[in-house]
């Protein structure tokens, strides 16, 4: 029996700046699967994340982005966000005067709709930061403001384990990580994973690394704004040996 999928991005056309940018970039996630999405700079990646999660730079000029098999193509990025979808920045923001603690309570209160209990917060927040190594002194510090780079993509693990979107897209949440960092990461991926088995997940890397650790359902290579190839681990090996050369040429 097939699996509806939660996630479809539809012959998505998608330009920035008046520069067209992806070209027919098309991807179906159903429930539960880990997607990863690799390439070489300059071949739509972070644009594809950005454009999914409504961004005001990004224009779709034509396609669907539909989730949840409602097109949400039209919807600003608040409302993609209390509809259940994520984004992991690549570069997150620091936000001084405001803490990891404060800006969760609100986000879940968005995400709800509802009043949050600091104390609910708090009881949830420290049991993640012991799941994923950080000392409790994490949630009352100002957000990212100071934190190294691997403190700053767990950050972000612990926002998806908070939220609990039901898709979450992750943009090179391994960029720039330590391979003991790297490891933090990716096991608090799995971790949040097994605990939301329903929540699909976008991964978009430059590198094979991440997948040491990870097992996708399914690896697409992205070349200038288009999905070239589809597959499984076999596609990652290929890329580590031969590059992304043979896929701009047989683009």
């Amino acid at each position: 029996m097939t699996v509806p999928s939660l996630f479809e991005a539809r012959d998505l056309w998608v330009s920035a700046a008046g520069t067209t940018i992806l070209k027919g970039f098309s991807i179906a996630v159903a429930p539960g699967e880990l997607h990863v999405i690799m390439g070489p700079n300059g071949s739509g990646k972070s644009s594809f994340a950005n454009a999914i999660m409504g961004s005001a730079d990004y224009h779709i000029d034509s396609g669907q982005v539909v989730f949840k098999g409602v097109d949400i193509s039209a919807l600003p990025v608040d409302e993609r966000a209390k509809e259940g979808i994520f984004l992991a920045f690549q570069y997150p923001e620091e936000i001084p005067g405001v803490s990891v603690i404060q800006f969760l309570r609100q986000a879940l209160q968005a995400r709800r709709g509802a009043d949050v209990s600091a104390i609910e917060v708090r009881f949830d927040l420290l049991e993640w930061l012991e799941r994923l190594g950080l000392d409790p002194s994490f949630a009352s510090r100002y957000l990212n403001e100071g934190f190294s780079g691997g403190e700053k993509k767990r950050n972000e693990i612990i926002q998806m384990a908070m939220m609990q979107p039901e898709l979450a897209i992750l943009d090179e949440t391994d960029s720039g990580l330590d391979i003991d960092a790297l490891r933090t990461v990716a096991r608090g991926i799995e971790t949040v994973r097994e605990a939301k088995q329903e929540m699909g997940v976008i991964l978009i890397t430059h590198y094979q690394r991440i997948l040491d650790w990870l097992t996708p359902t399914t690896v697409h290579v992205a070349v200038d704004g288009r999905i070239v190839g589809s597959g499984g681990m076999e596609l990652v090996e290929d890329l580590e040996r031969e590059g992304y050369q043979k896929w701009r040429v047989s683009k």
